[in-house]
C-alpha cells in the first residue's frame, strides 16, 4: 500500500487520495500524483512536487534495505558500483568499452553525538575495484600503507578512511587518515550526480589526507575547519607538512559558501621530487527553488618544487544544473573550464567539458546514472584524451547497488 489510506470508491492500484493545497482530487492507481496538482501538491505516498508533472510516472520509493544494519551504535553498509564508459579519460573511467566493477565498497562508521557532552567514535572504509588505485596513498610511490595493492587489469584495493573521531559540545576532531574537505566531487560514487569525474577534482584536488582535523560549529550558519596533515594522499608516513582548512557559511537559506583551502608541502618524498603551494576551492551552492540546484566552483592551485620551478599551475570553474523532478528521477548537467600548466605537460592547455545525466531509481538500494559527455581541447592534446584527440564525445552508465 506504499503507507498509503484506502479511500472509498476507488478501485485502482494504491487506493490513494491526494491533496492539492488540502483539497481532494480523488483516486489515483499505483501511487501516482495527479496531474491537476500545483506547485504545493503531495500525497500520502510521499510524492514531492516534480511528481505532479504530466507523463513523469509514478514514484514511491520504500525504506531501503541493509544486510548488516546498525548494531551497538555502529553502523555498518556500503554499495557495489558497475559502470561502462565507450571512451577512455585521463580521471576514474581509464578503462574503455568494458563492463567493470568501480567499487566494492563497504565501510563501518560510530558516528559520535556530542548533545550529551563528549563522544568518540571513528570510520574505516574499504575499496575494490578499478576505483581502488585512484583511491590509494599514492602520494609517496614506495608500497607504502596500501599503494601496492593492485590486482593487475586496472584492479585494487585501498583503505581511504581509517580514523576516530572525538567530540564535545560543537568541537570535534577527526585523527587518522581521511577524505578531503576540498571541493565539491568525492570519491564515493553515490555521494556524486555523475558517473565521469572533472578535471579539477582528479589533477588539482586532495583525495585523502594524514593528519588531524578539527571542525568547529560556530552557529547554525557558520562552521570552521583546521588542522594539520602530512601531506596529500599519503598514509601513515611523512609525505610533507600543511595545513587543511576553511569556512563554510549559510549566507541565506538558500545559499551556502564554502571556502578550503591547504598550504605547504603537499609531496616531499616521491620520486617526482618535493612539491610546495597553495590549494583552494570556492564552492558556493544556491537553492534556485525546491527542485532546482545550482553549483558554482571555483578551485586554484599554484606549486613549485625546491628550485622554485613551477610543478603545477591549474584553475578551473566547475558548474552544475540539477534538477530534481521527484525522489526517483533527476536531470543533471555540468560545465568545467580547466587550465592547466604542469598536469598533462609542461605546456599551457584548456580543457572543456560539458555532462548531461540522469539520476534514476527504480529502489530506494538502485541508483543508474547514465550520461553522455562532450570533451574538447585548446592547447596541446598530449594525454588528455584518448589517442591524443582535440576532441571527444563518451557514453557511460554505471549502477550503484547499495546495502
Amino acid at each position: 500500500m506504499c503507507g498509503c489510506e484506502p479511500v472509498g470508491g476507488c478501485d485502482t492500484g494504491c487506493e490513494t487520495e491526494v491533496t492539492c493545497g488540502c483539497e481532494s482530487v480523488g483516486c489515483l492507481g499505483d501511487c501516482g500524483c495527479s496531474t491537476g496538482c500545483d506547485s504545493g501538491c503531495d500525497s500520502a505516498c510521499g510524492c514531492g512536487v516534480g511528481s505532479c508533472l504530466p507523463g513523469l510516472g509514478d514514484c514511491c520509493l520504500d525504506d531501503p534495505y541493509s544486510l548488516f544494519g546498525e548494531v551497538c551504535g555502529i553502523e555498518v553498509g556500503g554499495w557495489a558500483s558497475i559502470g561502462y564508459h565507450s571512451k577512455a579519460l585521463p580521471l576514474f573511467n581509464s578503462r574503455p568499452d568494458e563492463v567493470q566493477l568501480h567499487q566494492a565498497w563497504l565501510y563501518a562508521e560510530k558516528a559520535i553525538d556530542t548533545s550529551c557532552g563528549f563522544d568518540i567514535g571513528g570510520r574505516i572504509d574499504y575499496v575494490y575495484g578499478t576505483d581502488g588505485p585512484d583511491t590509494q596513498a599514492f602520494g609517496i610511490d614506495n608500497g607504502h600503507w596500501d599503494t601496492d595493492w593492485d590486482n593487475g587489469g586496472d584492479y585494487g584495493h585501498a583503505i581511504p578512511q581509517l580514523y576516530t573521531e572525538m567530540g564535545y559540545g560543537d568541537l570535534s576532531v577527526k585523527v587518522g587518515h581521511f577524505f578531503t574537505i576540498i571541493g565539491w566531487e568525492v570519491v564515493a560514487a553515490p555521494d556524486n550526480f555523475f558517473y565521469s569525474h572533472a578535471y579539477t577534482m582528479y589533477n588539482s584536488e586532495p583525495f585523502t589526507h594524514t593528519g588531524a582535523l578539527a571542525t568547529y560549529n560556530v552557529s547554525d550558519d557558520l562552521t570552521v575547519y583546521g588542522g594539520y596533515t602530512l601531506g596529500w594522499d599519503s598514509g601513515f608516513e611523512d609525505n610533507g607538512d600543511s595545513f587543511l582548512g576553511g569556512v563554510s557559511a549559510s549566507l541565506t537559506d538558500d545559499l551556502t559558501l564554502t571556502y578550503a583551502t591547504t598550504i605547504g608541502r603537499f609531496n616531499e618524498d616521491n620520486a617526482g621530487g618535493v612539491e610546495q603551494g597553495y590549494m583552494h576551492s570556492i564552492v558556493a551552492d544556491y537553492a534556485v527553488s525546491d527542485n532546482l540546484q545550482y553549483i558554482f566552483q571555483s578551485d586554484l592551485l599554484d606549486s613549485e618544487d625546491e628550485t622554485g620551478a613551477t610543478v603545477r599551475e591549474t584553475f578551473g570553474i566547475n558548474q552544475y544544473l540539477i534538477y530534481n523532478i521527484n525522489d526517483c528521477l533527476a536531470l543533471g548537467g555540468r560545465f568545467e573550464w580547466y587550465d592547466s600548466e604542469g598536469v598533462f605537460t609542461a605546456n599551457d592547455t584548456d580543457v572543456y567539458a560539458l555532462t548531461t545525466g540522469i539520476n534514476y531509481r527504480p529502489h530506494s538500494n538502485v541508483l543508474i546514472r547514465p550520461e553522455i559527455r562532450w570533451d574538447w581541447v585548446d592547447g596541446d592534446t598530449t594525454g588528455v584524451l584518448e589517442n591524443d584527440d582535440d576532441d571527444q564525445t563518451t557514453f557511460g552508465i554505471d549502477t550503484i547497488f547499495l546495502f
